[in-house]
């Protein structure tokens, strides 16, 4: 094995061992590395994430979609609000589009008050993120970076009218 080949596995090891939630790259092998392990598709989950995932308490979420209709889900305590979306198959156009990967901002809600003011802090990527979403409210964050949390049980988000997906602006521009 050259010798950078080794150094890049050695970082990947030390990022999924150091890290709560580490990102795979597209086409991965679903290998495991460490004590993380592949769970859905591109994105794995450290060792203590796991443990939390096996919890069977299960949160309800509301969403309001676009055009008005109500989606409800479920999740277990410590899966994230795109899981929900993505576990539950719910019909919300375009959700998601970057896996979590914080490079897209997609997965954008608003919060109720309520809510809002009890999430935990944001990070500067997700603030970095949020500058790009339409409609974007003082209680708005990332589906993605929210984890549930059984005091959410049956809290009601609401996904903004539009959305900002470069995806779809790449495909405009092939048909001009």
């Amino acid at each position: 094995m050259a010798a950078s080949s080794a150094t890049g596995l050695l970082l990947l090891r030390v990022a999924a061992a150091s890290s709560s939630r580490v990102l795979a790259t597209p086409g991965s092998t679903g290998r495991s590395w460490g004590s993380a392990t592949k769970l859905g598709p591109g994105r794995l989950f450290h060792a203590s994430a796991r443990a939390r995932l096996s919890s069977e308490d299960k949160v309800t979420v509301h969403f309001i979609n676009r055009d008005g209709d109500k989606l409800t889900g479920q999740g277990k305590v410590g899966d994230s609000l795109l899981d929900v979306v993505v576990d539950n198959n719910l019909d919300i156009d375009g959700f998601g589009a970057c896996e979590g990967t914080l490079a897209c901002s997609t997965c954008h809600l608003i919060f109720e008050d309520h809510i809002f003011e009890k999430l935990d802090a944001i990070t500067d990527e997700e603030m970095d993120m949020l500058d790009l979403a339409y409609g974007l409210t003082n209680r708005s964050r990332l589906g993605c970076q929210i984890c549930l949390k059984k005091s959410m049980e049956g809290m009601t988000v609401k996904v903004p009218e539009a959305v900002a997906d470069a995806r779809q602006t790449m495909d405009m521009s092939k048909t001009s």
